[in-house]
């Protein structure tokens, strides 16, 4: 009797331990896969920002803005260049063609008339050159309003009215909530268990859905602190889904 009680318990267990292989069960948490760190190309003092954290945006939709009095200067500047070149071209050019009359006399020597013809051709150029410096300072107004550059959810948001806007510096995070994502870490012992493909069930307990995912994305970078690595699974999106969000994942091990 104690021999068969033995072996049914060892049946139970080899049994269990089977069921429990075959399921990986992890916490997870919903992610953008495209999330963007919007900053400006040029340094000015930000004039108004249009949005806040939480915010839902459009494409094309106005961020913020950024003063334009350094442009400005630059353009009056720009301009200013081009008409002194073209009154020094207008009168090199004038001077020009009287020495070509001169020339045909013989009155003045060919010598002096090729200066002239150089410093006009030269004039001309800088004239060309100054008139599309002006076009370059126009193009940066366009620079000075920031723009979404596709719909999404303002996540953060690090810059107020009235403070210095500086290139490089992240001044929104944006995330688009049409490329959502599941990311959770694995086991290094379970990694050979799954594969890019792989069907799993995803929950998402605070919104009550539970809908299908796939692997999509294993990362091969360990974390040396946990041996874990990071993957990545689509899954079957609703209304009301958004980064940040708890998850669980469960996959049918191979």
């Amino acid at each position: 009797m104690k021999n068969i009680l033995k072996t049914m318990l060892v049946v139970c267990t080899l049994y269990t331990n089977v069921l429990y292989a075959k399921n990986i069960e992890l916490s997870a948490t919903v992610i953008s896969d495209n999330e963007k760190y919007i900053t400006s190309r040029f340094m000015g003092f930000i004039k108004t920002v249009n949005v806040a954290e939480g915010d839902i945006v459009k494409k094309g939709q106005t961020l913020y803005a950024i003063d334009s009095t350094e442009i400005d200067s630059k353009k009056r500047q720009a301009t200013l260049s081009v008409q002194m070149y073209e009154n020094q071209y207008e009168t090199m050019n004038r001077n020009y063609e009287r020495y070509k009359r001169l020339y045909t006399k013989g009155l003045v020597s060919k010598f002096e008339m090729e200066q002239l013809e150089l410093g006009t051709t030269n004039l001309a150029n800088m004239v060309k050159i100054s008139k599309l410096q002006v076009q370059e300072v126009k193009n940066q107004y366009k620079y000075l309003t920031i723009k979404a550059p596709n719909d999404g959810v303002i996540v953060q948001k690090s810059i107020k009215a009235g403070e210095m806007a500086i290139p490089g510096m992240p001044a929104l995070v944006l995330s688009d909530l049409s490329s959502l994502k599941i990311k959770t870490e694995i086991s290094e012992g379970d990694l050979k268990n799954i594969y890019i493909g792989q069907k799993a069930s995803v929950k998402i307990p605070s919104m009550n859905l539970t809908t299908q995912g796939e692997i999509v994305a294993i990362i091969p970078s360990s974390n040396p602190m946990t041996h874990s690595f990071t993957i990545k699974l689509s899954f079957q999106k609703s209304e009301n889904i958004y980064p940040g969000m708890y998850a669980t994942v469960l996959i049918q091990a191979k």
